[in-house]
């Protein structure tokens, strides 16, 4: 009995059982999966070195099937081997074949796509969105490589699907970081769902494009487990030479692979059903016995040869003032005010000192938000993954990293980081543990204009905010620090809670509002000021701006409430207890577009029914540039004077 018919029988089996789990859902991609019968068997039934019994060991090779609908030759394997599957690893059981009829079921665990946190820990990261998959893959080998794990990380991408830009920036990232563990594996099945791909995604074409990018190339037939298996095994012989180029494997492979009737244009996203199905599994035989299948298909998966880590737990950690006497930098706080940006960069780098799990990503831009000071420590280089100017990667990566352990940090301009929409949420699907920094953010950016300033983030950010993730906690934490302290302060909470944040940092200096062991908390507020007459609620720079409204309030006898609501989701109840303080007049303030902590009041103002006033000022059109911050607060009127207005508006009163 040969390796080859060996192969060849199990590729049968489970395109089989694709088939008819796609047939049972009613939904799926079973061509797409047949196409991937061989490669799939020898990574899983014979080249990974993993154990079924624990799919998701740290030391285990993983696999990121980045052309999330084939997902059904994945789940065919998993079936048949008894892979186990459970939301609790302590009630982890192996998977069956019933399990696996059960795919798209509201109440499965085999998701339409591949997903971890829905109960399949052999997945690292949630795919589907096409063209994430081989950052993700990329991520995963980089937490390898911080931990010194002798892991390799296969990536199968679609033909099709490698037409998007994010897998190329992956491609550059590998090389760049010699993350020569990643494997990506191109399937050429030549056609994509609504015609053949184009002539630049061919096989021909994706090799020299990865030469081009540096990579060496083996091209094979993607149904030939011999050349499958050498392939592998070359790519496996270079995975710890750090001077060996990074490799690619371009399988060519036949969509609908073993049944005739179910190849060529139509059939993407169709599953076979009746007469159709019949005809498909008769062909799969026939085609495994003329590609002499063999009837004995025991074969078990390579063994692990690496011991699991020792986890690594956090330290205790320090104030600003006493990390800015640590790393020598007491002069930042020597005028009285510091940005929230500078405070971020001295607050990651003292995170690095005390939580060895966490890891910092930028995207060429470390010297504006000030990742650069964990960057430059020699002590945390080697944690640090410059990602350039490819945002949608960097945000992958980090989904990557935190399925390796770790606890990614990933900074950029606020404004770039709407190019990750689709990669962050995909993010949040897997349940990954991610904190991003969008620096410069809001018209408080001026000079630079709208082209750099981010106006939508905080209502799309705070959306997930509505939402409540697997864990029962909110989908993210919005958070926007007025000050240095606070900032400070944020960015260590979000690294002790387990969950995705994303916090707003500012370029220009602002005056201290708390004191270096003032206590914050995820969800929290601060009482700036105590009135009667109104309410005015407001968050990072705009709490500065209300600030110095509050001063002509009062020359108009108008005693006002100032709250710091720096983090959405926030206590409703003690929100609107204190508007009730203040007549119900609430007054709110941001320096972005509408839906942000404006909407997020007015929503609770609805849903308690009570009788409140909710007046909401945000940036009402498009900004420009301008030469300082007040010059651009004026323009969309959110001046010191404008506040007044709107506040004795309120009051009905006037300034005479």
């Amino acid at each position: 009995m040969s390796f080859d018919s060996t192969i060849h029988a199990k590729a049968v089996e489970i395109t089989k059982l694709s088939y008819e789990m796609t047939a049972a859902a009613g939904s799926g991609h079973p061509t797409t999966a047949a196409s991937l019968a061989h490669l799939t068997a020898v990574l899983m039934y014979q080249h990974m070195r993993w154990e079924p019994n624990n799919p998701a060991h740290p030391c285990s090779d993983r696999l990121v099937l980045s052309e999330g609908h084939a997902v059904p030759i994945v789940y065919a394997a998993c079936a048949d081997m008894g892979v186990m599957i459970g939301k609790d690893p302590e009630n982890w059981r192996p998977m069956t074949r019933d399990d696996a009829m059960t795919l798209r079921a509201i109440d499965s665990m085999i998701d339409g796509h591949p997903n971890p946190i829905e109960g399949f820990p052999f997945f690292d990261a949630a795919t589907g969105s096409l063209g994430q998959g081989l950052s993700v893959a990329a991520g995963v080998a980089g937490a390898a490589k911080v931990d010194e794990l002798d892991r390799r990380v296969y990536c199968i991408i679609g033909d099709g699907e490698s037409r998007e830009g994010q897998i190329w920036e992956a491609i550059d990232f590998i090389a760049d970081h010699k993350l020569n563990a990643v494997c990506p594996i191109f399937n050429c099945n030549v056609y994509a769902q609504s015609d053949k791909v184009s002539e630049q995604q061919t096989a021909e074409t994706t090799v020299a494009k990865l030469k081009a990018y540096n990579f060496d190339v083996l091209d094979i037939d993607g149904h030939n487990p011999t050349a499958i298996l050498d392939a592998l095994n070359d790519h496996a012989k270079r995975c710890g030479d750090s001077n060996a180029k990074p490799l690619a494997i371009v399988a060519r492979t036949q969509k609908g692979w073993g049944s005739p009737s179910q190849q060529g244009h139509g059939h993407h996203g169709k599953p076979a059903t009746g007469d159709d199905m019949a005809k498909a599994l008769e062909e799969l035989d026939q085609t495994g016995r003329e590609v002499g299948a063999s009837a004995d298909t025991t074969i078990k998966p390579g063994l692990m040869t690496a011991n699991k880590p020792e986890p690594k737990q956090p330290t205790a950690w320090m104030t600003l003032d006493e990390a800015c006497k640590k790393f020598g930098q007491e002069s930042l706080l020597a005028k009285g005010k510091l940005a929230t940006r500078r405070a971020y960069g001295v607050a990651l780098r003292a995170l690095g000192h005390s939580n060895p799990n966490v890891v910092a990503l930028d995207a060429d831009v470390k010297n504006s938000t000030f990742a650069e000071d964990f960057y430059k420590d020699e002590a945390l280089t080697d944690r640090f993954f410059e990602c350039r100017i490819a945002e949608q990667n960097m945000y992958s990566v980090s989904a990557g990293l935190s399925a390796g352990g770790k606890i990614p940090f990933a900074s950029t301009f606020a404004k770039f980081v709407v190019r990750g929409y689709d990669q962050i949420e995909m993010a949040v699907n897997s349940g990954a543990n991610f904190k991003i920094i969008g620096s410069h953010a809001g018209i408080s950016l001026a000079a630079d204009g709208p082209s750099q300033m981010s106006l939508p983030d905080i209502a799309w950010f705070r959306s997930f905010a509505t939402a409540r993730n697997h864990s029962g906690h909110p989908a993210f934490f919005v958070l926007q620090p007025s000050d240095a302290y606070q900032a400070y302060a944020l960015t260590h909470l979000m690294a002790a809670y387990n969950g995705p944040c994303y916090m707003r940092t500012l370029r220009p200096d602002g005056e201290f509002l708390y004191s270096p062991d003032h206590q914050f908390q995820l969800g929290g507020h601060e009482v700036l000021s105590q009135g009667r007459d109104l309410m005015i609620v407001a968050s990072g720079y705009m709490v500065h701006q209300a600030n110095a409204a509050l001063e002509k309030l009062d020359a108009q006898g108008i005693d006002a409430t100032l709250v710091d609501l720096y983090s959405v989701p926030f206590d409703e109840e003690a929100i609107l207890d204190l508007a009730n303080e203040n007549n119900g007049m609430i007054l709110t303030l941001e320096d972005n577009y509408g839906g942000g902590i404006g909407s997020a009041i007015a929503d609770a103002v609805s849903a308690d029914g009570g009788g409140f006033t909710v007046n909401q000022m945000h940036v009402r059109r498009i900004p420009k540039s301008g030469r300082t911050p007040e010059e651009v607060m004026s323009y969309c009127g959110l001046s010191v004077d404008d506040i007044v207005s709107q506040a004795m508006g309120m009051l009905q009163l006037t300034g005479a």
